[in-house]
């Protein structure tokens, strides 16, 4: 039976004073940092050169796959520039300099915020941003702008002179106890539609699919979390396992009895019958092409089995921690436990996304003292 072990947390230091490890000996997270460190180099070299010296100073305070997203939405405001700027028709995205941004109006933010509800790049491929996303380029922006000109290398800040978008609060969306009941059945037991290749590929993956969705459901872990988890994080004695959560801290999960069972059943048989690609024995989850699954596979995977049991909600694995986090608070009305449990660095963050609740019990209470006998 397989217990957690004492593996230490991933650094960004990847080497020793023996020499560079092989990569294929790192764990998943240090190949993952690794990865996305080189991504993040790849896409900075079609940003300006000067660009460098901002993500090296985010690097203390952020992670690689956040320094990532900021250089995809700057590298759009450059895009943005060169498409609807005559000055900077010529120009390619890294050939901006810091004389160029000096001479940026807030007007030309404004405009860049209208082009990014609809735009469309050089390749012909057509992009949409709702409020939020157009309020996180601009978060991006905002910050890049900031980092030079608190430095004293930009006299002129027109970001500044732009309001962030108003956010509308979004309802959350999470599955009712039928329909988390019928989820979990059509996991285990598919449907009627299923004939041919569709159930032999059905019966080999039961086992795993049904793991995961308890586990997505009976936790609240995010989808990175799972897809990172490795047989050695679980400890099935004290019925916890090993996570790293946002940011890379590492936590501890517990579990109750219908996720162990679940888990179990998966390792214990079908997990046994797969020999992994050299590198990812440990992990937990694996794909039909014997490696780890990734987050993208869990995601398709949640939505087609979803899309089966409602069609009025779009189901994500986000979607399941939402559901896991909606039961955890109804049962103990602790929105510190849950906000714990899930994760989550502060409980103002936990307080905002179940508010709704609190309306509940409000209401309930309401009914709950009778004055006079009907």
């Amino acid at each position: 039976m397989p217990t957690q072990n004492n593996t230490s947390k991933p650094s960004d230091n990847h080497t020793s004073n023996k020499g560079s490890k092989n990569v294929s000996n790192l764990s998943y997270h240090d190949q993952l940092y690794i990865q996305n460190t080189e991504k993040l180099r790849e896409i900075r070299k079609t940003l300006p050169s000067f660009a460098g010296d901002y993500f090296r100073a985010m690097e203390i305070r952020t992670s690689a796959k956040t320094r990532i997203s900021y250089a995809y939405d700057i590298r759009v405001f450059f895009e943005f520039l060169i498409q609807s700027n005559p000055v900077y028709n010529d120009y390619t995205t890294n050939a901006f300099t810091l004389n160029d941004l000096e001479r940026l109006e807030a007007v030309d933010i404004e405009e860049y915020l209208e082009y990014l509800k609809y735009y469309k790049t050089r390749d012909g491929v057509i992009h949409t941003n709702d409020e939020r996303g157009i309020h996180r380029k601009l978060s991006a922006l905002r910050s890049f702008f900031q980092y030079f000109n608190k430095r004293q290398l930009l006299k002129n800040n027109p970001v500044i002179l732009v309001d962030m978008p108003k956010l509308h609060e979004k309802e959350i969306i999470r599955l009712d106890y039928d329909e988390i009941a019928s989820l979990l059945d059509l996991v285990e037991n598919g449907n009627d539609n299923l004939t041919g290749m569709k159930r032999v590929y059905f019966e080999k993956n039961k086992e795993r699919n049904l793991a995961i969705f308890t586990l997505l459901l009976g936790t609240g872990i995010r989808v990175s979390e799972c897809v990172g988890l490795g047989l050695s994080d679980l400890d099935f004695k004290n019925n916890r396992m090993k996570i790293l959560r946002k940011g890379g801290k590492e936590d501890f999960v517990y579990f109750g009895e219908e996720v162990e069972q679940a888990l179990l059943n998966y390792i214990n048989n079908s997990r046994k019958q797969i020999t992994p690609v050299p590198g990812h024995e440990d992990a937990l989850f694996y794909s039909i092409q014997r490696k780890r699954m990734t987050v993208k596979a869990i995601e398709n995977l949640v939505s087609d089995y979803a899309s089966q049991i409602t069609t009025l909600k779009h189901i994500t694995p986000h979607k399941l921690r939402s559901t896991y986090g909606t039961s955890l608070y109804r049962e103990t009305g602790d929105i510190y436990l849950v906000a714990e449990v899930l994760g989550h660095n502060d409980v103002n963050t936990t307080k905002k996304h179940y508010a709704a609740l609190d309306e509940d019990r409000k209401r309930r209470a309401a009914k709950a003292v009778t004055l006079r006998e009907q």
